[in-house]
């Protein structure tokens, strides 16, 4: 394959497509499945009630959140570990951190991030210096897109398609609350999740293009639904 100018371009390996298999995959032990990011809530309110409503909410809140927040960092998290800018990774974890709208949230991101840096150490050698590389930033804690980030640099696969798989990774995750709590069945999940799948290039495209004064994390109405899962009687999903 070559490029517009005739040059030879980069060749996926198959390692680094696993590699973002394996992070994107629901299996990571790193906790995703276990919140539902408002969405529990919203189905107690009976904004989602059944597969439309609940594809609806979470189209919504890929694109106008997830595209314009965690994904825009993914982005440049990834050439900032390649190399090595401390400073730069210190900052966009702090803006991860600032602006998590619900202390629910940024619970979330700091256990996800905490988790996967353990989940590097355990692989040991086979981690690619994944924890290595994350103890050296000394971020306190990691939030999980910059750890991710990092795991993502340590492969040879493409900023665009590691944000493929984060995304997908997020999409299934996301899926499987609402099968649970609105409840739906499985038919039901896996069309949302291809109506999901659809909007995720556009996502990802939207997220590299932005820049530092770009990035945003305001969506009030599921801040609104997160805090109130917080203390919501009776929930499925962690808090």
């Amino acid at each position: 394959m070559t490029t517009a100018d005739g040059a030879l371009a980069p060749r996926r390996t198959a390692a680094s497509l696993l590699q973002i298999l394996w992070l994107a995959s629901p299996a990571l032990p790193v906790g995703g499945f276990s919140y539902s990011e408002g969405l529990e809530s919203a189905v107690e309110a009976g904004l989602v009630h059944d597969e439309a409503s609940a594809a609806a909410w979470l189209t919504d809140q890929l694109q106008l959140g997830l595209a314009r927040s965690d994904l825009a960092v993914v982005a440049q998290a990834i050439p900032a570990w390649q190399a090595n800018d401390l400073v730069r990774i210190a900052a966009l974890n702090h803006w991860v951190l600032q602006t998590r709208e619900t202390l629910e949230f940024r619970l979330q991101s700091e256990q996800m991030g905490r988790s996967l840096m353990e989940w590097a150490r355990q692989l040991g050698a086979l981690g690619s210096g994944v924890f290595e590389q994350l103890q050296s930033a000394r971020l306190d804690p990691p939030t999980y897109p910059v750890a991710c980030a990092c795991a993502a640099a340590r492969s040879d696969a493409s900023v665009h398609d590691s944000l493929l798989g984060y995304a997908f990774g997020w999409c299934e995750n996301m899926v499987q609350a609402a099968v649970k709590s609105v409840p739906l069945g499985q038919s039901a999940g896996q069309r949302m999740l291809a109506r999901l799948a659809g909007q995720i290039p556009a996502a990802v495209d939207r997220a590299i293009a932005l820049h530092d004064n770009d990035r945003q994390a305001f969506l009030p109405l599921l801040a609104i639904h997160s805090a109130r899962h917080e203390t919501q009687y009776s929930r499925l999903f962690r808090s």
